[in-house]
């Protein structure tokens, strides 16, 4: 990823700080994110959506609810 300024850059690390809370697992937490709530049971029969974060570098995938 190339990176064209300090705006730029300054976008790109809140979106993957946003990524690294609230998505990411961490094992120390029992792979769960840290801003993460209490899990919500969702079917396994419901579609797997995917959300591009970067432009696509990287994805994240969830259940559909």
């Amino acid at each position: 990823m190339l990176i064209y300024g300090e705006s730029h850059l300054r976008a790109v690390l809140r979106s993957y700080a946003g990524h690294f809370n609230r998505h990411r697992p961490h094992q120390s937490r029992q792979q769960r994110p840290p801003d993460h709530d209490e899990p919500v049971v969702v079917p396994f029969d419901t579609p797997v959506r995917r959300r591009k974060v970067l432009g696509g570098v990287i994805n994240e995938y969830h259940r559909a609810a």
